[in-house]
């Protein structure tokens, strides 16, 4: 079965065979009008059966396949700065390109005496740092962060303001607590020596002892062998 396009050429045809035999201007100029509305049919179905190839061509084409984001491993921040001024302690993490990720993926989350930082997708890799145990209470509403050029600094809202903090952490305290040797301040110096190297002895083991006691017993030698010189 022809199609209407077809069956539009075939009369096209056939108007100009008649119209080159017709001599008559009155059949004539019938035939020149019927001949440009054929024309004119002609090519509208032209321009439809186009747009509807044109539109088969486009429902055939796969769709496009949308690559996930992947975020790869995650790595624990142990590397940071902080000092703190009479309202805030400041926390200084360096991450090359934070800047340039969106807002959206540096994510901080505040307690009273905690704060955990997230960063996601840098560089195909996420970045979380965990603090636990702050020294001292702080302000969760006061407290946010700044995204600046390959830096994220994390501001603790002190709760009490115009306070010292010796340390960032309550572990931190007691950890450089027990480094320190107990010397009392109010006793002579060489007390205070003596308390540690009491201390020392006592918790030594059989070899620690006797390298105490020789050198022990070597000084008190030295110490009397120059009392004797003068």
């Amino acid at each position: 079965m022809a199609s209407a396009l077809e069956e539009l050429q075939k009369d096209l045809e056939e108007v100009r065979v008649l119209l080159e035999k017709a001599t008559r201007k009155r059949v004539r100029d019938a035939l020149t009008a019927e001949k440009s509305k054929i024309e004119t049919e002609i090519k509208n179905k032209m321009q439809q059966k186009s747009q509807k190839k044109a539109e088969l061509l486009d429902n055939e084409k796969p769709a496009a396949v949308v690559a996930p984001i992947t975020t790869g491993y995650t790595v624990k921040i142990s590397n940071y700065g902080w000092d703190q001024s009479d309202k805030f302690v400041k926390i200084y993490i360096t991450l090359t390109g934070v800047h340039q990720v969106p807002t959206e993926n540096v994510q901080v989350h505040f307690t009273e005496r905690s704060f955990d930082l997230l960063v996601k997708n840098l560089n195909g890799k996420s970045y979380s740092m965990i603090v636990n145990n702050l020294l001292k209470p702080i302000s969760v509403e006061g407290s946010s962060k700044k995204v600046k050029t390959d830096t994220v600094l994390i501001l603790c809202r002190k709760k009490v303001e115009n306070t010292r903090w010796d340390y960032l952490t309550q572990v931190e305290k007691e950890c450089k607590e027990k480094e320190k040797p107990s010397y009392d301040t109010e006793t002579d110096p060489s007390e205070g020596l003596m308390n540690v190297l009491k201390k020392i002895y006592e918790d030594g083991d059989d070899d620690m002892k006797r390298t105490i006691n020789k050198a022990w017993v070597e000084s008190r030698e030295k110490q009397a062998k120059g009392d004797t010189e003068f």
